[in-house]
């Protein structure tokens, strides 16, 4: 079997963020659904990013920001994702290997230019997000180097980019080969939109390819159509072998083989923005499993991560966060 060299191997959309300030009205005018994520062509995206107002670029795509977070806890990790050889690849590609991750995806030479994500945030600190996918939609099973999902612990996917045909197979082959080397397999659901889509498949990934599912509380309620959410708890239970759930200010719910456990969150004075929260819990969750932590230090690490993310503009952290996990006690 092929040693382990990284506890995390990410697949997902390579996405460079602009995020910007805006009230309810700006949203409404311009036909933006609050707190969603919407896809969006190129047009469009060229359209709305003339009317943001001033905005900060940051490299993004939900399954980087997990990684960002893990290799800022001092985790060791890898990321598949698909750019252009343009502008905004070459950020991407700077900024994802100055944290010191595995990333030797082949640029593309033509075709759509690397993906962009613009993000409204209004002053209840909701972000709605407007994906101009471009490049990262042409991740296909050529861009996955099997060596490397061998040698990974976890191979942790995003929800996101299900929708391309071409990525949902290099998904389904990560997950074979994960499985076939005895490593494990994690999903975030991504948005509850993304599970209205694809509602029947993510719950037989659930059941039958996923060692660890991630969701928030409005994504586990449309996998299971209720709104109860005990009633969804009950199939999690039934469906998943793991899974962890969060549920914003009330913490989080984690199943672990049978077992319920709950976590606090993180107190935090102000929230600023909560673009990447979700993403970031699971970088520290995925941490924290990764290093033999329980499911609740897990949940704990996670949490953390979440409260510094939410505190400042921006999906990743601005601190290292191996720190604050010194402070708080759950250091590896």
């Amino acid at each position: 079997m092929t040693d382990l060299k990284f506890d995390v191997a990410g697949i997902g959309n390579a996405i460079v963020d602009v995020i910007a300030h805006a009230d309810d009205d700006f949203l409404t005018a311009n036909g933006i659904e609050k707190g969603a994520m919407t896809l969006i062509d190129a047009e469009r995206a060229e359209t709305l990013y003339s009317k943001m107002g001033q905005g900060t670029e940051v490299s993004g795509g939900s399954c980087a920001n997990t990684i960002a977070g893990l290799a800022s806890l001092g985790g060791k990790a890898a990321f598949f994702g698909k750019v252009r050889k343009d502008q905004l690849g070459d950020v991407f590609t700077h900024d994802i290997r100055s944290l010191g991750v595995h990333f030797t995806s082949e640029p593309a030479t033509d075709g759509d230019p690397t993906a962009r994500c613009l993000i409204l945030v209004t002053p209840d600190a909701q972000r709605s997000m407007n994906t101009y996918l471009g490049a990262a939609q042409n991740l296909s099973v050529a861009d996955i180097d099997p060596d490397v999902i061998t040698a990974s612990a976890i191979t942790y996917m995003e929800g996101y980019l299900w929708d391309p045909p071409k990525a949902k197979e290099a998904f389904l082959e990560a997950a074979k080969i994960a499985h076939g080397a005895d490593r494990l397999v994690s999903l975030t659901l991504s948005d509850s939109f993304c599970v209205d889509r694809y509602r029947d498949e993510f719950r037989n990934l659930a059941k039958e390819e996923v060692d660890l599912l991630f969701a928030n509380e409005a994504e586990i309620l449309s996998l299971y159509e209720t709104d109860v959410f005990d009633e969804a708890l009950q199939k999690v239970l039934k469906d998943c072998k793991f899974a962890a759930i969060t549920r914003s200010e009330a913490g989080s719910v984690v199943v672990a083989n049978g077992e319920v456990h709950v976590a606090d969150a993180e107190k935090v004075s102000k929230v600023v923005d909560t673009t990447g929260a979700g993403d970031q819990y699971a970088g520290g969750f995925l941490y924290g499993l990764s290093r033999g932590k329980s499911p609740v230090e897990c949940a704990r690490l996670g949490h953390m991560a979440a409260a510094e993310v939410i505190s400042h503009v921006g999906p990743r952290p601005e601190v290292k966060l191996s720190e604050l996990a010194k402070e708080r006690g759950l250091a590896a």
